[in-house]
């Protein structure tokens, strides 16, 4: 598939402009453009001379930002069009004229533009590979050869709407304990900045040695207060660190995501989710009719996981070299006897496709049980940890204060 990037990566952006219509009236307005040349060109069709061009900033300046929510509609409206008797084209400018994000209204007018110039639907789509990734480049195109296109992207808006569930899962189960922490962090810090200070110097005209657990919290208190910038600017900055890190070296993410499959509770969560999201693409291309080869490609983009994605690259290699799918799944180490099982038992009886959909399925169903267990353990420990944490700290303050109480 020819991919072409004229301006991919360019975002869309607010213009203002200026200038005179037709009939020599002033005129002005705003317009969502990726180039200012296209701003240009647009009012030029209109017959507006432009006297002057200016991008927006700041407030309101925004186009919105294009989601995976935003491209399952896409999928599913222009799915609902064609089965209605509509052309692609026609589709095309009935759903553009329908987006209210001015980005997604780019980009499906940018779509409308090519296949008018005579590209495929799929090419068209090709062209934006940050959007439009290569399972949905695939099954379009198997759709407009088989002369079922309104199916094809059907079974894309299913796909991406089981796969978003259950990445929202996955990030429920990884964002539920973080926010715990960050919480218990803070308050912790809030009461040692703002609220030990103030005994420290009443228990200085004490005069009397200090209970073990006070002195402990006046010292981590002091601590705070000297390096609380340091600790903060490490909260934010090692984050920061670690996202550029595994952007720009596919080695580290990978380390980083074998780790992340390693942690307790959470890895396995996310190991059955990749194997699920695996089963799902892989099941999607090939019910379509997508070649087993290039449906491992598209399911190692699919999985999220740089490790994952490498022990499928060596399946896929494994499989050109004509191996059987499971045998060079059970070589990857990757996936469960079960899995490796039930692949088997799909290829020997051609059911592969609905075989891998009920993987799917069984691991889609193992996650959303994990992570409903994982937050209803969590929420009585939420209350346990900010209770010893914040009690802790109060108890600590108070006790010089009974025990003075108790000398009197």
């Amino acid at each position: 598939m020819p991919h072409s990037h004229r301006g991919n990566d360019t975002r869309p952006r607010r213009w203002r402009w200026a200038g005179r219509n037709a009939e020599g009236r002033r005129v002005s307005g705003e317009t969502v453009a990726t180039r200012r040349e296209d701003v240009v060109r647009g009012l030029a069709e209109q017959r507006i001379l432009v006297r002057r061009i200016q991008q927006k900033r700041g407030f309101g300046a925004s186009v919105g930002r294009i989601g995976a929510r935003d491209i399952t509609l896409f999928a599913r409206q222009m799915a609902t069009l064609l089965r209605a008797g509509i052309p692609v084209l026609q589709g095309l400018r009935v759903v553009a004229k329908g987006v209210e994000k001015p980005a997604m209204r780019l980009l499906v007018e940018a779509l409308s533009k090519e296949v008018t110039e005579g590209a495929s639907v799929a090419e068209a789509l090709g062209r934006h590979p940050r959007h439009f990734g290569g399972l949905f480049v695939h099954l379009v195109a198997a759709g407009e050869q088989s002369g079922t296109l309104e199916r094809m992207l059907d079974r894309v808006a299913t796909h991406k709407e089981k796969v978003e569930r259950l990445q929202g899962r996955v990030r429920k189960a990884l964002w539920y304990p973080a926010v715990v922490l960050v919480t218990g962090v803070a308050v912790a810090a809030l009461l040692l900045i703002k609220v030990v200070p103030r005994f420290e110097g009443l228990f200085r005209d004490f005069g009397a040695e200090l209970p073990a657990l006070t002195r402990l919290t006046l010292s981590l208190s002091q601590a705070v207060q000297h390096y609380w910038g340091w600790g903060l600017a490490l909260a934010i900055g090692l984050p920061l660190l670690v996202h550029a890190g595994q952007r720009r070296s596919v080695a580290f993410a990978g380390h980083l995501h074998a780790l992340a499959l390693r942690l307790p509770v959470l890895g396995d969560i996310l190991d059955k989710s990749c194997v699920a999201r695996y089963c799902r693409t892989l099941a999607t291309t090939l019910g379509a009719g997508v070649p087993l080869v290039e449906g491992l490609e598209s399911a190692a983009g699919a999985t999220g996981n740089h490790a994952f994605s490498t022990a499928i690259g060596h399946i896929r290699r494994d499989v050109l070299d004509g191996q059987p799918l499971h045998v060079a799944m059970q070589h990857s180490r990757h996936f469960p006897a079960l899995t490796t099982q039930m692949v088997a038992i799909g290829e020997e009886s051609g059911t592969l496709d609905q075989m891998l959909e009920r993987i799917a399925d069984h691991y889609e169903q193992e996650v959303d049980d994990r992570v409903d267990v994982l937050t209803t353990l969590l929420e009585p420990a939420v209350i346990v940890i900010l209770g010893v944490m914040v009690g802790g700290l109060v108890v600590a303050m108070y006790l010089p204060i009974f025990a003075l109480g108790g000398a009197i």
